[in-house]
């Protein structure tokens, strides 16, 4: 049971993280972008691609941090890799979304579907379809807590780092949006959209922090998968029934309730692979948001809201 727990809490770290910047799109934006799991794609190879590069230029690669494979190279690349995304979905907006704005949540969202497709096949153009790695390197699991106490529970040290910086960038997160003018901005934006007009908020300025976190926190996501499993072009296919799953399990439009959302998913996934199969991962976690949902239809913390 304790073992359950441990892998339910790696995967509900990723999808919880992908998962906010999904909210927050949806609850500013106002549309539902099936492109998102992509960026964790892109934002994974982006950080293999800057791996290399820094193992070419100095062999930095073989640095690391105790028995950590997550070494400050891929710390690095990981930065770098969130600055690439970032910059990817703005492009992306440009591009596509902001032309495509004024014309409804529904043309919104088959183009984000039209830019997924885009997006995973010039993936599989630049890189292959051969899954990869960030290191070779082999981790022997940390027993957390003795066998005999329910099982035990073992995790591999770049899992429990995972873990930890999992856990620092949902709290800056929380701050950000809670304490920054920019962050009360956008959650005014988010509940109101034509009075934070009203009130002298930027609109645009919003819609780009909303992107560039979104882009920033799924590069971080990505990484994470990409550490914890490994790298293949459809790894945000694979993700993104999860990640609308935790969203909606959560409750649109509250961090919080994505990040619950993703460990809820998480522990769903993990408690099935033991219990039914692999092969039903997907079904157990929507069994979940289903059950869930008849007993609060706006999800764990979301609220209701008019007309809808």
């Amino acid at each position: 049971m304790l073992q359950i727990i441990a892998d339910g809490l790696i995967i509900g770290s990723v999808v919880s993280l992908g998962a906010i910047g999904l909210s927050l799109t949806f609850s500013i934006l106002r549309f539902s972008n099936f492109g998102h799991g992509e960026l964790l794609a892109w934002g994974a190879y982006f950080a293999l691609t800057l791996l290399s590069v820094f193992s070419a230029v100095g062999g930095a690669a073989a640095v690391k941090i105790g028995p950590f494979s997550f070494g400050w190279p891929l710390l690095a690349a990981m930065a770098g890799a969130a600055a690439l995304t970032a910059l990817l979905i703005l492009a992306l907006d440009t591009a596509l979304f902001k032309r495509l704005r004024r014309q409804g949540a529904i043309t919104l969202v088959i183009a984000s579907f039209g830019a997924a497709l885009a997006l995973r096949n010039l993936l599989l153009f630049f890189y292959g379809g051969v899954p990869q790695y960030y290191s070779q390197d082999l981790q022997i699991a940390v027993a957390l807590v003795p066998r005999s106490i329910a099982g035990g529970m073992r995790m591999t040290p770049d899992q429990l780092l995972v873990l930890a910086l999992t856990t620092v960038t949902v709290l800056g997160v929380h701050l950000f949006l809670k304490f920054s003018t920019l962050g009360r901005a956008m959650r005014a934006t988010s509940m109101n959209p034509q009075l934070a007009r009203v009130a002298g908020i930027d609109p645009e300025r919003v819609l780009r922090a909303t992107w560039v976190i979104g882009g920033v926190l799924a590069a971080v996501a990505g990484v994470f998968a990409g550490l914890t499993v490994q790298l293949r072009p459809t790894l945000g296919l694979d993700l993104l029934l999860p990640l609308f799953a935790a969203v909606i399990l959560g409750g649109i439009g509250s961090v919080g309730g994505a990040v619950l959302g993703g460990l809820i998913v998480g522990l769903a996934e993990s408690a099935s692979v033991h219990i039914v199969g692999a092969e039903y991962r997907a079904a157990a976690a929507f069994a979940v948001l289903i059950a869930i949902l008849l007993v609060k239809p706006n999800g764990l913390f979301g609220e209701p809201q008019e007309g809808r």
